[in-house]
């Protein structure tokens, strides 16, 4: 009989691919974000703080576009010129938007498709003013 311990040294002892596959699949006009990695120290070596770090994981405002729901973008009333972004996408959003979650200690966010403000092609550098 498989006991809760069992299940839960399963489910934290699992290969890059099956971490992929524990991705939500976003619905609707829906966007599944990843975050970039906040770096943990300052230009001059100085570690950050915890808190630190994890307000700029909060309040970030770059993000890739991993996937989209069937019906981003869609509504021509409001997207009359078409899509805003794509899979692959570098975007800037709005700071604090969306459903923020983590999986395997990595952020990501579902945001809703107007949401986005710009797609940028070099996101290094760019931070929340």
């Amino acid at each position: 009989m498989r006991t809760f311990k069992m299940a839960l040294a399963e489910a934290t002892d699992i290969t890059e691919g099956k971490k992929a596959q524990q991705l939500p699949i976003p619905t609707g006009y829906r966007i599944l974000i990843g975050l970039p990695e906040v770096e943990e120290k300052t230009d001059g070596g100085i570690f950050k703080a915890q808190t630190t770090v994890e307000n700029e994981h909060v309040s970030s405002i770059v993000g890739f576009v991993i996937d989209m729901g069937q019906d981003c973008y869609r509504d021509k009333e409001r997207f009359p010129d078409g899509a805003w972004c794509k899979k692959g996408d570098f975007i800037i959003m709005r700071a604090y938007s969306g459903t923020r979650f983590k999986i395997h200690g990595k952020e990501f966010r579902i945001i809703n498709d107007d949401t986005v403000e710009a797609v940028v092609d070099d996101p290094r550098g760019i931070t929340r003013g």
